[in-house]
């Protein structure tokens, strides 16, 4: 593993609207740290060598250059400027990877990341050459039609997908130089569109993405309960 480079993409674009908040939800703090540090604290806690990227909206490089050398001072971080599209964002951090290895592309709102789960998605993005993390779900679904109708879905058919979703940069790299497509939903789905098959890992319930106001409570209940 000494001569596998590893690399975490941190996508830090929200803007905090469902959190009826001025401040993009992932400055916001929890537990008396921004959002944003625990993922970056999450990758260099797992991993000592790895290179961490942080891709921030233009209008807010300037605050997470401030809050991750205020609070994570001693990690040494690369921040880009995102782009107008998750994709195009994803795209300008990939192109500060530099060298073969391994690529974790995580939402920056995501701070409940555990250790399992990195090591999970790294040895499967190794094994594999990818590696999505997902979680059953437990509540019954439906699907809407144009039209309205409601049709049930086997909820045992069903995952719900996490990150970091995880590449080997032989297949990540390659794939972010397609067109854009509306259809690119995450990673996998770039991935995918080169006729590259995606394994999907054990995810973890707990690793919740902060998109309102009690997500932000529950995370704290959360981090509370594992002290």
């Amino acid at each position: 593993m000494n001569n596998i480079k590893i690399y975490a993409v941190i996508v830090a674009g929200g803007k905090g609207t469902r959190m009826g908040n001025k401040i993009p939800k992932q400055f916001l703090h929890l537990m008396g740290m921004p959002v944003l540090c625990h993922s970056v604290l999450a990758f260099k806690h797992a991993f000592k060598q790895i290179n961490i990227i942080v891709v921030a909206p233009k209008d807010d490089v300037d605050s997470a250059e401030t809050i991750l050398k205020s609070y994570v001072p001693k990690i040494n971080v690369t921040i880009v400027t995102g782009g107008d599209t998750r994709f195009q964002s994803v795209k300008n951090g990939l192109n500060a990877v530099n060298g073969n290895g391994i690529v974790f592309i995580h939402d920056a709102a995501r701070p409940l990341l555990s250790q399992e789960v990195i090591q999970r998605c790294f040895e499967g993005a190794m094994e594999n050459g990818t590696a999505i993390p997902a979680v059953s779900v437990v509540d019954s679904i439906r699907m809407v039609d144009d039209n309205g109708n409601t049709l049930p879905l086997n909820r045992d058919k069903v995952k719900i997908i996490q990150t970091p979703q995880t590449f080997r940069t032989e297949i990540i790299l390659p794939a972010f130089k397609q067109e854009y497509n509306s259809g690119f939903t995450d990673e996998a789905t770039v991935v995918e569109a080169m006729g590259t098959k995606v394994q999907l890992v054990e995810g973890d319930i707990d690793n919740i993405k902060i998109t309102n106001p009690a997500d932000l409570i529950l995370a704290d209940i959360i981090l509370k309960s594992s002290m």
